[in-house]
C-alpha cells in the first residue's frame, strides 16, 4: 500500500515498559541509527531504583526518551510526541507527561486483566475511552513476535517474549526512517556467540519494520531530516559517563601520568568505574575497593606515588570520603574526586537526578579546607571538565572536586572527537633533588602557591607527611597558631588564585533579567531563554562551570541585571552562596523532584518575572 511521507524538524519518542522488557536497549539502538541519520540529539534515560521491582507494577518501570531534530537542540525535551507503551503500568506511569493528541503505540497483549489489576486500573484503557485525547496504535506486540520466530531450532519461548523490544524498535525505526544496519550490526555482534538468539532478535527486529511497511494501523511515515546547524567534523554519540572518562584518559595521555581509578560501587557512579576497566591497554588501572574510604585512600596514595589519582563516588559516598579529601586538602596533593550526584539524603532515590550536594562539596569537611569545584553542563561536556579538573589539580597541587549528576551521566548527544594532541599539555613538574649544599623544603612554593610533587623514594626528597599541621617550608609537625594561620592563609589564596575564565553572558539588548545556571540545569535555561526570547521577552542567560573559585566578574555581572533568577535541582545552594558573597537579592527556582529541569519550566518562570 502507498504511505504518506510527512516531515518533521523535531520529535520526541519515549520507550517505556517493564525494568526487564528492554527499554534501554531499544532506546539505544534507536538513538545510535539517529546519530547514524545526521539529526541532532539528547537522551532521557529513566531507571526504576530497585533492582527488579515485581514486574508489570509502577514501581518496575524503566524509560528511555529521545528528542531529535534537523536543526541543533539542547534537551531531551519536556513531553514526548510518541509514546512506546509496553505494558499498562508503562501507560499509567507515563500518560500524564504526554500532551492531548500526541501518538500511543500500546502492545495490545499486555492489556491483560491481571496486568491491568497489578497497575491499578480499574477499568481497560483500551475501552473505557480514557484514550480518546490521543492517537492510538494497538500493536499485538508480543504475538506478532513469537509468530516471527515461531519454528527456529534453540529458540525458546523466552527468547521470544525478551524480543518483543527488537521488534518495537522495528516498527518506531519503520514510522521515523532509521537505517536498519545500524541496528542489524549491533545485533550480530552482541549475540555473536549464541547465534540462534541473534537470529531470534533480527527475525522480530525485521518483523517489526515490516509491519510498519504493511499494516494499515500506519498510513503515516516521518522524515526527520540530518542537522545542518552543527559544526562539521567527526562525530559520536557518548553519555556522560564515556564522555568523563575520556576526559580521564586524554588528560592522563597530555599528563603523561598513568590514571589510577579506586571506587566502590554506588549508583549511578558505578558506570565510571565499569566504562574505564575497559581501558587498560592505555595504561588506565582500576580497583574496586572494600567501601568508599578505601577507595578514597587509595587514590590519594596514587597521587602521593606520582599517578592520576581519581575516586568516583556519589552523594552518601562523599560523606565517606570527607575525611580523606580533608588530609588531601593538607597532603596538596592532585586528586580528582568525582560526585555523580543523586537524589538524597541518604539512599534517597538512587537512579533519580539532583544537584543537592553543591554545599557539601563547597564545604562539607571540618576545618579549613577549600578546594576547586567544577561543574560540567552537557554529556559531552564531561570530556572537557574530566580535563580541566585534571589540569587543575596538577598544576596547582590540590584535590578537585567534579560535580556531575545523574541525568548527566547516562543522558547522551553527538560530541565531536578532538584531537588528542592539540589538547594543551599537562605538565607534573615533579621536584628533583636539591644540590649537596640545600636542604630539600616540601612545602615551599611556586608562583601559582603550589608546593612540590615529591615522588616517594626520591633521593634527596624524602619528607614528613599526614594529617597534622606542617611547619611552613619544612613539612614538620607544628602546633604553633601563628604557622597554623599562616599555612591555613597560603592554601586558601592557592585555591583563590586558581586561574578560571571569566563568565560569558548570553544577552541582549534592553535585557533586565539575568538566569543563571550551573551543571545540567545549562541545557533547559538556554532552551528556555530562546522560547521566551520568541515571545517577546528581554532576558540574558549565563552558566557557571567552575563553582570555586567563582570567575571574577561575576558580583560585576549580577549587579548589572535588576533581577537574577538560578534555577537548581535543589533547595537554592548556589543562590545562597552568590547572596551571602555578593549581597544581590538572587531569586530561587528550585526543583526537587528527582527529574531534570524542562525547557517548559524555564519559560514559564521567566514569565512570571516580566
Amino acid at each position: 500500500m502507498t504511505k504518506t511521507i510527512e516531515e518533521r524538524e523535531q520529535v520526541i519518542v519515549r520507550f517505556a515498559g517493564d525494568s526487564g522488557d528492554g527499554m534501554q536497549l531499544a532506546g539505544s539502538r534507536f538513538t545510535d541509527a539517529t546519530a547514524a541519520v545526521g539529526n541532532d540529539l539528547a537522551t532521557l534515560p529513566n531507571f526504576p531504583a530497585e533492582i527488579r521491582a515485581p514486574a508489570g507494577t509502577l514501581a518496575g518501570v524503566s524509560a528511555f526518551q529521545i528528542h531529535f531534530a534537523s536543526r541543533d537542540i539542547l534537551t531531551p525535551g519536556d513531553a514526548p510526541n510518541v509514546l512506546v507503551a509496553m505494558n499498562p503500568a508503562a501507560l499509567k506511569a507515563n500518560l500524564s507527561e504526554i500532551e492531548r493528541g500526541a501518538t500511543i503505540i500500546l502492545n495490545e497483549d499486555a492489556f491483560s486483566k491481571r496486568n491491568l489489576e497489578k497497575a491499578g486500573y480499574a477499568s481497560n484503557p483500551l475501552e473505557d475511552g480514557s484514550l480518546s485525547e490521543f492517537r492510538v496504535h494497538r500493536i499485538p506486540m508480543t504475538t506478532l513476535t513469537t509468530r516471527a520466530v515461531e519454528g527456529m531450532e534453540e529458540v525458546t519461548t523466552r527468547d521470544a517474549g525478551r524480543a518483543k523490544n527488537l521488534f518495537a524498535l522495528g516498527v518506531l525505526s519503520w514510522l521515523y526512517g532509521r537505517p536498519t544496519e545500524v541496528t542489524e550490526r549491533w545485533i550480530a555482534q552482541k549475540f555473536s556467540k549464541r547465534p540462534a538468539v541473534a537470529k531470534a532478535n533480527l527475525t522480530a527486529f525485521n518483523a517489526g519494520w515490516s509491519f510498519g511497511e504493511t499494516t494499515e494501523l500506519l498510513d503515516v511515515q516521518y522524515r526527520v531530516n540530518p542537522a545542518t546547524d552543527v559544526a562539521p567534523g567527526t562525530y559520536r554519540n557518548v553519555n556522560g559517563t564515556t564522555a568523563l572518562s575520556l576526559g580521564l584518559i586524554a588528560a592522563s595521555v597530555r599528563s603523561r601520568l598513568p590514571l589510577v581509578l579506586a571506587s566502590y560501587p554506588i549508583t549511578p557512579a558505578s558506570e565510571l568505574l565499569h566504562e574505564l576497566s575497559r581501558h587498560a591497554a592505555l595504561g588506565v588501572r582500576t580497583i574496586q575497593a572494600e567501601d568508599e574510604i578505601a577507595a578514597a585512600g587509595m587514590a590519594l596514595g596514587a597521587a602521593f606515588g606520582g599517578r592520576l589519582g581519581v575516586t568516583a563516588t556519589s552523594g552518601p559516598g562523599m560523606d565517606l570520603k570527607a575525611e580523606t579529601i580533608g588530609l588531601a586538602v593538607m597532603l596538596e596533593l592532585p586528586m580528582i574526586v568525582i560526585d555523580v550526584q543523586r537524589a538524597g539524603p541518604s539512599t534517597g532515590m538512587p537512579t533519580k537526578t539532583e544537584q543537592s550536594d553543591l554545599l557539601m562539596a563547597l564545604y562539607g569537611r571540618h576545618g579549613e579546607s577549600p578546594l576547586p569545584v567544577i561543574a560540567p553542563s552537557t554529556p559531552g561536556g564531561c570530556f572537557d571538565a574530566g580535563f580541566e579538573a585534571v589540569r587543575i589539580a596538577v598544576r596547582y597541587r590540590t584535590p578537585v572536586i567534579l560535580l556531575s549528576d545523574t541525568f548527566l551521566a547516562s543522558s547522551s548527544e553527538p560530541w565531536q572527537v578532538p584531537s588528542v594532541e592539540r589538547l594543551p599539555a599537562i605538565d607534573p613538574a615533579f621536584a628533583v633533588a636539591p644540590g649537596p649544599d640545600e636542604a630539600f623544603l616540601p612545602y615551599s612554593r611556586n608562583a601559582d602557591g603550589a608546593r612540590p610533587w615529591a615522588i616517594p623514594g626520591t633521593p634527596g626528597l624524602a619528607h614528613r607527611i599526614g594529617g597534622l599541621e606542617k611547619a611552613d617550608l619544612t613539612g614538620n609537625i607544628s602546633y604553633d597558631g601563628a604557622n597554623h594561620a599562616r599555612m591555613t592563609e597560603l592554601r586558601a589564596a592557592k585555591v583563590a588564585g586558581i586561574e578560571v575564565p571569566p563568565l560569558e553572558v548570553d544577552s541582549e539588548p534592553g535585557a533586565t533579567l539575568l538566569v543563571l545556571g550551573w551543571g545540567s540545569s545549562e541545557g533547559a535555561i538556554r532552551a528556555g531563554v530562546r522560547r521566551a526570547r520568541i515571545a517577546g521577552h528581554r532576558v540574558a542567560s549565563a552558566h557557571l562551570r567552575h563553582l570555586n573559585p567563582l570567575p571574577a566578574n561575576v558580583g560585576d555581572v549580577l549587579r548589572s541585571f535588576d533581577r537574577v533568577l538560578v534555577p537548581e535541582m535543589n533547595s537554592g545552594h548556589l543562590a545562597q552562596v552568590l547572596r551571602a558573597r555578593y549581597l544581590v537579592d538572587v531569586e530561587s527556582y528550585c526543583k526537587i523532584e528527582g527529574q531534570p529541569l524542562f525547557t517548559g519550566e524555564i519559560e514559564e518562570a521567566i514569565a512570571e518575572r516580566q
